[in-house]
């Protein structure tokens, strides 16, 4: 296989497949703090990126806001949805077993995609690129040969400084509280720490880095109802276990290496394959599954 590569394609790989990881790694991300803070699997975690796509699209169609303005707007009901989800269903729930938990959150996914579906139908929207492709726009940075865009570099740019803040949060008070309350919850009771409120932190920071991803995949291309939850829901969820489930670090990780597995699947070589890209991801994360269940930088408890 790695004769088959010619070395165009495996840089095309390489440096797309880090690009496009960037999105998966937000995701990820948001999947791992819901993780650590509520102890499931958030099936929302897609809905939120898609809810923000509409939000600023409808700012923008209907209310005539800058663009600015307008992706400022899309996170906040992105926000507002991780926050109103925590109050709403995920506290009053709180003790319940785990897997009723998963149940809701797959159950506010629906919820959301079937407002979408009032609001919109089924047609494709455009949404609006935040950079003008002009032919200077589009290969003004080319690692390896390979032209990359304005908005794909956006794209990586916002998750190292989505990296670098979680960084920053997690040394402070506040976030040391977070990690104690998602490790030791009765402890940190005992000592005055709230993990219900910790929660509503958790969930609003999901919330906005889910948002971040709608809007950054959906950039200059088409959406319809449900978009984030289809395309990238089952990546990000594969990067979170590859990185293993508890890890932040290790989601940013899995995020880039599905991002370029999925590449790797959609090379030339492969092109007798139908869905190769997709199928790839699956193989992924059933190996990981099978093999090493606590994912590839987390320690096995």
């Amino acid at each position: 296989m790695v004769l088959a590569i010619t070395l165009s394609e495996l840089s095309r790989v390489l440096v797309l497949g880090v690009i496009n990881g960037a999105i998966y790694s937000l995701i990820a991300i948001g999947l791992v703090l819901v993780y650590k803070a509520s102890g499931v699997f958030n099936f929302a975690q897609g809905e939120f990126g898609t809810i923000a796509i509409y939000g600023s699209y409808i700012s923008i169609t209907t209310f005539n806001l800058p663009y600015g303005v307008a992706l400022v707007v899309g996170l906040l009901a992105a926000l507002s949805m991780g926050l109103l989800t925590e109050r709403l269903v995920i506290r009053p729930l709180f003790d319940a077993p785990r897997v009723t938990l998963l149940v809701a959150t797959a159950g506010v996914a629906l919820l959301a995609i079937g407002v979408e579906f009032w609001r919109t139908a089924n047609d494709p929207l455009k949404f609006f690129s935040s950079i003008v492709n002009s032919p200077s726009s589009l290969d003004r940075v080319s690692p390896f040969g390979v032209a990359v865009s304005d908005q794909r570099l956006i794209t990586l740019g916002v998750l190292i400084v989505a990296a670098v803040l979680l960084f920053l949060f997690f040394r402070s008070p506040l976030g040391l509280a977070v990690l104690a309350a998602s490790q030791e919850p009765v402890a940190s009771e005992l000592v005055g720490v709230s993990v219900r409120r910790i929660s509503t932190i958790t969930w609003g920071l999901a919330a906005l880095l889910g948002g971040a991803a709608g809007l950054l995949y959906a950039g200059g291309s088409q959406f319809s109802p449900g978009l984030i939850t289809a395309a990238v829901l089952i990546p990000g969820f594969t990067a979170a276990i590859v990185g293993g489930i508890t890890s932040l670090p290790g989601a940013a990780a899995g995020g880039i290496l599905v991002g370029v597995l999925q590449a790797l699947g959609s090379l030339s070589t492969f092109d007798s394959i139908k869905g190769a890209s997709f199928v790839s991801v699956f193989i992924v994360l059933l190996a990981v599954l099978l093999i090493r269940p606590q994912g590839l930088f987390a320690s096995r408890s």
